[in-house]
């Protein structure tokens, strides 16, 4: 596994979901800003997912889509801790207690994972086992 890359990787996503994620603040389409937050967070992921993924795929081969995606969700949940937590969520009367055992956290986690493996099988995969027949 090219572990910089996956990082490198890791980062570009956190980057662009935040800056998605902030941004839905400023353009009110549902009453609880939050909630229309998280769904903008769990809607941006999937594509960047499948991008990150897809850019990761490009040198390298054989690592499985699981270890891939865990490598990417890991890389924004230590940013998460180390931004999103004490400069978002803590202003506004949040934990780092709340934020990791909140139900949207761990949704979007398995998200990541989910699309990691569904890329590793639709395009890595397959493209191996129909080589070797």
């Amino acid at each position: 596994m090219k572990i910089k890359r996956a990082l490198l990787i890791g980062i570009a996503i956190w980057i662009i979901a935040i800056l998605f994620y902030s941004i839905s603040y400023y353009v009110p389409v549902l009453e609880n800003a939050e909630t229309q937050a998280n769904l903008v967070l769990f809607a941006v992921v999937i594509p960047l997912v499948w991008w990150g993924c897809s850019f990761y795929y490009r040198k390298e081969k054989d690592t499985h889509g699981y270890l891939v995606g865990q490598t990417l969700l890991l890389t924004a949940v230590v940013l998460d801790a180390l931004i999103t937590v004490p400069f978002f969520i803590i202003p506004t009367g949040g934990s780092h207690y709340s934020f990791f055992t909140s139900l949207g956290f761990w949704i979007i986690a398995l998200e990541f994972l989910l699309v990691a493996v569904l890329y590793w099988y639709a395009k890595i995969h397959s493209k191996k086992t129909v080589s070797k027949l």
